[in-house]
C-alpha cells in the first residue's frame, strides 16, 4: 500500500484560496487583505487570522457558502489521476489550508480516503457564527501527513502541492511533486499539470519495482 497527499486549491481545483474567494463573493476583501498582511507580519497566529476572516462573514448562510463551493471547477486530469492511484493501491489524502465545505465536496466526488481542512461554524439556522475550527494551519500539513504515515505505514509516501504551506508536507513525504509552484516552492519533481503528475508517479513506481 502507498500513500499520497494532495494540496487542494491550485493543485486539484481552479480555486486559489477559499478565504480570498469568499471575501470577494461577500465584498470583504479589503479587510481580508489587511488581516492577511498582519498575519504574515507576525502580528497574530493562524487561529486568530482564521477567526478574524470568518467574523467578516457572520450571518451569511451556508447556502451562500456552498453556492461558491459547488461552483469550483477541477483541473483537467483529476479523475484519471485518482482512478490511476486507486488501481495502484494508493490511500489518498487531501490536506487543505482552505475550507472544509469545498474540501469535503471534492473528497466525496473523487472518493479520497482522508480529507483535512478548516471548518466554518454554522448556527442551528445555518448561518456563519464567525467562529472557525482551524484544523489545518499554515505549518501543520506536515504533522497531519506524518500522523497518517505512522498510522498506515505505507511502502511509499508522495506529496503533491503548489504553495508555501505544502513545503511542510514535502519534508515528510518520501517524494514530493511541485505542480506549477509558487515562487520559492521546490519539490523533488516539477509538474506542469496533473497528467504529468501521473507520469512522474508511474516512473517512481517502476523504479521502486
Amino acid at each position: 500500500m502507498y500513500l499520497i497527499a494532495f494540496d487542494l486549491e491550485g493543485t486539484l481545483v481552479k480555486s486559489k484560496s477559499s478565504w480570498v474567494e469568499l471575501h470577494k463573493k461577500f465584498g470583504t476583501w479589503d479587510k481580508g487583505r489587511e488581516y492577511a498582511e498582519r498575519f504574515f507580519a507576525g502580528e497574530f497566529d493562524y487561529a486568530t487570522w482564521a477567526r478574524l476572516d470568518a467574523s467578516l462573514w457572520k450571518g451569511r448562510t451556508k447556502d451562500e457558502v456552498m453556492e461558491w463551493a459547488n461552483s469550483v471547477e477541477y483541473f483537467e486530469g483529476v479523475e484519471e489521476l485518482f482512478r490511476f492511484l486507486r488501481e495502484r493501491n494508493f490511500k489518498i489524502a487531501i490536506i487543505s489550508g482552505g475550507l472544509k465545505c469545498l474540501a469535503e465536496r471534492i473528497g466525496r466526488e473523487l472518493k479520497a480516503d482522508f480529507v483535512y481542512a478548516n471548518e466554518l461554524v454554522f448556527d442551528e439556522k445555518g448561518r456563519v457564527t464567525g467562529e472557525v475550527l482551524p484544523w489545518v494551519d499554515f505549518r501543520n500539513k506536515g504533522d497531519i501527513l506524518l500522523e497518517l504515515k505512522e498510522k498506515l505505514r505505507p511502502k511509499l509516501t508522495i506529496a503533491v502541492g503548489d504553495g508555501h504551506n505544502d513545503i511542510a508536507m514535502f519534508k515528510v513525504a518520501d517524494v514530493s511533486i511541485a505542480i506549477n509552484p509558487h515562487e520559492g516552492v521546490k519539490g523533488d519533481y516539477l509538474a506542469r499539470d496533473l497528467y504529468e503528475v501521473m507520469e512522474i508517479i508511474e516512473k517512481i513506481l517502476k523504479e521502486k519495482g
